[in-house]
C-alpha cells in the first residue's frame, strides 16, 4: 500500500508517453476489481494502482503541473487507497435511460447505507459512505457514492485464510447479493494486512 506523493507521479510528458502501456494494464486490473451488483450497480475496489492512474488521468485532462494543483488532486483521490483494514470502493449506480435513472434514484436514497461485506463465519460489515461530502438529499440519492468497508482483525484474518465473501445490498428497492469471484477476492486481499 504505497502512498501517493508528488514525487511518485510521472510528469505529464512522462505519462503521455507511457499511457497507452499503462491503460493496457490497468483495464484488466479495474475489470478484476470490478464486481456487478445486480443489474444496475458495479462496485469499483479501488487501490493504488487505480487511484493513482485516476490522479495521473486528472493532471492530464485538466493540464495540471502546477506543485498546488497536484497537490490538490492526491488530497482529494488518496483517501480511496485502502490502508489496511479496510475496502474502499466507487459505488456507480447506472441506469442508461435518464428518465428511469431519475426515478430510481429517488426509489434508492440510502442504498450506500445498505451496501455491505460478509466474510464467511464473520459478522456482517456495512459500508461507511460519503465521508468526503454528503452526495444525496430528500429527493434523490447520487448515481456516484464512495464507500469503505471497515473489516475488524478477525475478518480481516479470515479473508487472507481463504475464507468466502459475499457482497450485498440490502436496500428495500434493491436486494442483492453474490459471492466475490475468487480471483476478484485474491486481489482484494492483497489490500488487507492481519
Amino acid at each position: 500500500m504505497g502512498a501517493i506523493e508528488r514525487s511518485s507521479l510521472m510528469t505529464l510528458e512522462a505519462y503521455s508517453r507511457a499511457r497507452t502501456e499503462i491503460k493496457a494494464r490497468i483495464i484488466p486490473h479495474r475489470k478484476l476489481r470490478s464486481v456487478a451488483l445486480g443489474e444496475h450497480m458495479t462496485v469499483q475496489f479501488e487501490d493504488e494502482q487505480t487511484i493513482r492512474y485516476q490522479i495521473q488521468e486528472m493532471l492530464r485532462i485538466e493540464k495540471i503541473f502546477d506543485d498546488e494543483g497536484i497537490a490538490q488532486e492526491i488530497a482529494v483521490y488518496s483517501p480511496l487507497v485502502p490502508d489496511g483494514s479496510n475496502w474502499k470502493a466507487t459505488l456507480l449506480i447506472e441506469y442508461p435511460d435518464p428518465h428511469e435513472r431519475k426515478r430510481e434514484l429517488a426509489r434508492l436514497i440510502g442504498v450506500e447505507d445498505r451496501l455491505f461485506v460478509e466474510v464467511e463465519g464473520q459478522p456482517r460489515v456495512y459500508a461507511i459512505a460519503d465521508e468526503d461530502l454528503p452526495r444525496e438529499n430528500d429527493e434523490k440519492t447520487s448515481a456516484v457514492h464512495f464507500v469503505r468497508f471497515e473489516l475488524p482483525a478477525p475478518a480481516r484474518a479470515a479473508v487472507l485464510a481463504g475464507a468466502a465473501v459475499r457482497l450485498g445490498c440490502d436496500h428495500a428497492n434493491y436486494p442483492s447479493h453474490l459471492s466475490i469471484a475468487a480471483e476478484t477476492l485474491a486481489s482484494l486481499a492483497g489490500d488487507l494486512r492481519p
